[in-house]
């Protein structure tokens, strides 16, 4: 049976390798569409067969389908110094929950439930200031939205104070889940590093400043 042990022990070299060969050409962190890319060629290139990729789509969902499953690939920044937080922004839930028509939270996580086709996170972290990365794959048993409880967010300032503004759940194992109707009714996902979460962290990468850098002309000419 394929499970996640069979390559994690490979993931960390390669995953090492596509960064650095990514900043040798680039000084942009990796994100969503260039982290998609990245992720395939670390699972292809460790033996886990990549049987299609989303191709930089902004379609809700599954972005890399392997032996392991299928894949929601995601690129974050962490929310503070100590790069113990992070949130996953995720797809809008406006056809169940808006700021005219409120909705109900069975319909929420029914919505939500219906949408998640994949099986893992594949999250790429960076923290602000440095050019290093972790990478997660965090199943999604442990971000179930049918889990938490969800209750009403109430604006507190301005014209919404005391008025329903969106949905919010408990905190469960560091995790929260959040609709804000303002922001198209987008879900947004809150993580701490919790031991439990520290556990998906696949590898790390960092980048060596003092590397040389190529731009595509140069690259371009050396296959010359």
């Amino acid at each position: 049976m394929i499970t996640l042990a069979t390559y994690r022990g490979a993931f960390g070299h390669v995953f090492q390798q596509c960064v650095t060969g990514y900043h040798m050409l680039n000084t942009t962190p990796i994100k969503e569409g260039v982290w998609e890319e990245i992720n395939a060629q670390v699972f292809r290139a460790t033996g886990c067969t990549v049987t299609s990729t989303a191709s930089g789509s902004h379609a809700s969902g599954a972005d890399i389908q392997c032996a392991l499953g299928a894949l929601s690939n995601k690129s974050v920044q962490y929310s503070d110094k100590t790069n113990t937080s992070f949130s996953l922004s995720s797809y809008r839930l406006t056809t169940v929950c808006s700021a005219a028509k409120k909705g109900v939270p069975a319909d929420i996580v029914a919505e939500i439930k219906r949408r998640d086709n994949f099986d893992y996170y594949s999250v790429i972290a960076r923290p602000a200031d440095t050019i290093q990365y972790d990478w997660y794959l965090i199943p999604k048993t442990m971000l179930d939205a049918a889990a938490f409880t969800w209750e009403p967010m109430m604006g507190v300032r301005g014209a919404n104070t005391g008025e329903q503004v969106g949905w919010r759940t408990d905190v469960r194992n560091g995790i929260r889940m959040k609709i804000t109707f303002s922001m198209s009714s987008q879900l947004w996902i809150d993580v701490v590093i919790t031991p439990e979460i520290a556990a998906c962290k696949v590898a790390h990468a960092d980048v060596v400043a003092a590397r040389k850098q190529y731009s595509y002309i140069e690259l371009a000419d050396l296959l010359k």
